[in-house]
């Protein structure tokens, strides 16, 4: 039995390492075997093992939509990031050859019946290239630990240092539902039923459900454009799903393939689809694994490999809401993020263009870019990149002008702080900075948004008042809000760009743009008047209201990410793709989970979506209520009393709101993060504020995401309160007892 645990024990390294081929311990290990070029080395994104069927089936011909470039931007994403994705790959794909192995030696040798010890599994762990856990009670105690959080989130919560962390598994709050158990989606095999029904192909379910009727745009009655804005900027603060790498070229692996192979899980297109014209598919590429992140995690795995290794996804960045979208999620990003000159702790800015003498974003410092190109430049050039805390900012021109508020806005802020404390240190003002940032994130979010998304029954039965910081409270983004329940914004999208002129109507230079005009295209920020008519915009439009003639835009469903490419992508049919990538349950186990009432009946669904066409089309296509995807069910719900959502996304949205607030030991709230004079300031700031301070923009809603008409809605710049960031000084004395540098 000893001479069999080594001679596993052994194989599962040499596989490991032959999986790691960009590691150096892999090639380290092979020139001490002395072996040549293995044939693993030639695997193009499947796992190697003698079982994979399940993962490698479907084969459909035809030619498909060459989204290449559109992909290719999305991973433009933080080293750090992709390393953690392609480690995790490496561990999992370990894990399921050594499982497979396991299996057949047992049928060849009843005594080989163990498994690897905790010491060999975690071994394995660490070969892979995911993080080394970092053991209980490990995290550091000096006062800089204590004043201000760490970049990646890491030892927020002392006791569970993992929890919120970037590169770390997206809280699971039902169980996955893998077709296998382990990583098959839903849908993976045609011919598997469901309540005696097939799932439908999620195309079908866009162009039958979001087809818009062409009956005209309903505005939203009480708020503003920003609304649909901010969520999508406060999104993008808290997750980010990294999708898989090839392991072999790093390029994307799905856009020449209509099979279902590990990387890829192609959407299906019925044959008269007008978007996708001759081709049989679009391109999915499924989400990346998420590596372990605590010691409990290794004691997972050895029990997984005795019953099911269920996939994860991985959180890239911090669940926490901490301004990653400002300064990143990880320590090289943000040291490239920052200004090495600037001794106010400032960030570092575009050297080559200003907006009317404002600050643009740098440029992602490694060409070529994949954005689009100016018309008026020189033929054939790739346009230029923002650099951002988070690799989205680029997708449309409403994103991209919030980054450069806040951009902005750390350098003003910095810049006064350093004037009232000279005797800080670049780090200290840097720190305080942030730590201001943040908390105007976390207020500008809970105080001004949720309450308008949930309303305030559901704000106050979900979220409720503050009560401090609690150490017993997972953090951790829920896959399931982050894969469906805070994409219900998706349907409030605008088709059109607004941009307006200093009396907010539109602007004659730059008029306003349908949507698919904006995607990948910074140059015109640049060259197109700048921030200023876009946040007017968002300031002086409405959004729009969702109804069922106009779920979603056709600039989503028809136009989405148009890059160099000559086809699109449709952004229902990759929400719903990607729930099922991520094993979510159906849509009546959520309702369960939040306490509400399944629904088995006709008329128990027409209960809660009150229209009947509908119901119709919902029931044709699925069948069952329970085969609902969760992201459409939860969509298409009544809106709940003054609020944005339905019931199942009020509960998901606020639960998670909820935990965000509680389990984050620098939440502005909480004792000792600021004192009592800097929580009245912070609590007089507002978006507006921000606006003002950083724009050309001077006149303002005082509220920015309530509906306003101009001019009697708006008010002066000069009568729009601010914090006096007196607060904020202290003597030498008291800066030299209280810090101390990193």
């Amino acid at each position: 039995m000893t001479i069999y645990i080594k001679v596993f024990t052994s194989s599962l390294i040499s596989c490991l390492l032959l999986l790691s081929m960009s590691s150096p311990e892999a090639h380290n290990y092979q020139r001490k075997q002395g072996q040549g070029a293995s044939p693993l080395f030639a695997f193009q994104g499947n796992p190697p093992g003698g079982n994979m069927a399940p993962l490698h089936t479907t084969h459909r011909e035809g030619p498909v939509l060459s989204a290449a470039p559109a992909f290719s931007f999305r991973r433009q994403v933080d080293p750090e990031m992709l390393e953690q994705s392609r480690a995790a790959q490496r561990l999992e794909w370990t894990l399921w050859d050594l499982k497979d192995r396991v299996k057949h030696r047992r049928t060849r040798d009843t005594r080989a019946s163990e498994l690897p010890t905790l010491k060999e599994v975690e071994l394995v762990m660490n070969l892979s290239g995911c993080h080394r856990p970092i053991p209980k009670n490990s995290c550091p105690t000096d006062r800089h630990s204590r004043k201000y959080r760490t970049i990646s989130g890491v030892c927020n919560n002392r006791d569970h240092p993992f929890w919120g962390a970037a590169n770390t598994a997206l809280a699971r709050w039902l169980l996955p539902e893998y077709e296998d158990g382990e990583r098959s989606p839903r849908g993976w095999h045609s011919g598997r039923l469901y309540h005696s029904f097939p799932l439908p192909p999620v195309r079908e379910v866009s162009n039958v459900i979001m087809r818009d009727s062409g009956g005209g745009l309903l505005e939203d009655e009480t708020y503003s454009q920003m609304l649909v804005d901010w969520g999508q900027y406060v999104d993008h603060d808290i997750s980010f799903t990294l999708q898989s790498a090839n392991q072999a070229t790093a390029q994307p692996a799905c856009s020449g393939t209509c099979e279902n192979t590990n990387l890829c899980f192609p959407i299906q297109v019925p044959h008269d689809d007008r978007l996708s014209g001759q081709r049989k598919c679009l391109p999915f590429i499924r989400s990346s694994p998420a590596c372990p992140s605590s010691t409990d995690d290794v004691n997972t795995l050895l029990h997984k490999l005795r019953t099911g290794l269920a996939r994860e996804q991985a959180n890239g960045i911090t669940s926490f809401l901490d301004a990653s979208t400002v300064y990143g999620s990880s320590s090289t990003l943000e040291l490239r993020l920052r200004d090495p000159s600037s001794q106010s702790g400032g960030l570092t800015v575009n050297p080559h263009f200003t907006d009317h003498g404002r600050a643009h974003l740098p440029f992602v410092p490694n060409p070529p870019h994949a954005c689009l190109p100016d018309p008026g430049g020189p033929p054939g050039e790739r346009g230029e990149c923002f650099l951002a805390g988070d690799s989205r900012v680029n997708e449309v021109l409403s994103l991209s002008a919030l980054h450069t508020l806040w951009v902005r806005e750390h350098n003003r802020l910095g810049h006064v702080l350093k004037s009232l404390n000279p005797h800080w240190s670049t780090e200290t003002t840097y720190q305080e900075t942030r730590k201001i940032i943040g908390a105007l994130h976390q207020i500008i979010t809970y105080r001004d948004y949720i309450p308008k998304v949930l309303g305030p029954e559901a704000f106050t039965q979900y979220v409720g008042t503050y009560r401090g910081y609690n150490s017993l409270v997972n953090p951790a983004v829920s896959n399931v809000f982050a894969t469906a329940a805070f994409r219900f914004g998706h349907a409030t999208v605008s088709p059109v760009l607004r941009r307006l002129n200093e009396s907010f109507q539109e602007h004659d230079l730059y008029p306003s743009l349908s949507l698919h005009q904006s995607f990948f295209s910074p140059w015109r920020l640049l060259r197109e008047g700048g921030l200023d008519p876009v946040l007017r915009g968002m300031l002086g439009k409405p959004a729009m209201a969702v109804t069922p003639d106009h779920l979603m835009t056709p600039e989503l469903t028809q136009r989405l990410l148009v890059l160099s490419s000559p086809g699109s992508l449709d952004l229902t049919a990759l929400n719903l793709q990607r729930g099922r990538d991520h094993g979510l349950a159906g849509y009546n186990d959520w309702r369960a989970f939040c306490g509400l009432e399944r629904v088995e009946t006709l008329t128990e669904i027409r209960s809660i979506i009150s229209d009947p066409a509908l119901v119709k089309k919902i029931m044709d296509l699925y069948g069952h209520p329970s085969n609902i995807d969760v992201w459409l069910g939860g969509l298409l719900e009544d809106h709940v009393p003054g609020g944005r959502t339905g019931p199942l996304f009020a509960c998901l949205i606020g639960k998670q709101m909820k935990v965000l607030r509680d389990g984050d030991r620098f939440w502005w709230e909480n004792n000792g993060v600021f004192t009592q004079a800097q929580k009245r300031e912070l609590k007089r700031h507002s978006l507006s504020r921000v606006i003002c301070d950083n724009s050309g923009v001077r006149e303002v809603p005082p509220d920015p995401f309530q509906k306003a008409h101009y001019p009697h809605d708006f008010l002066s710049c000069d009568n729009i309160p601010a914090m006096n960031l007196e607060a904020w000084r202290d003597g030498v004395s008291k800066a030299c007892s209280d810090y101390k540098e990193p």
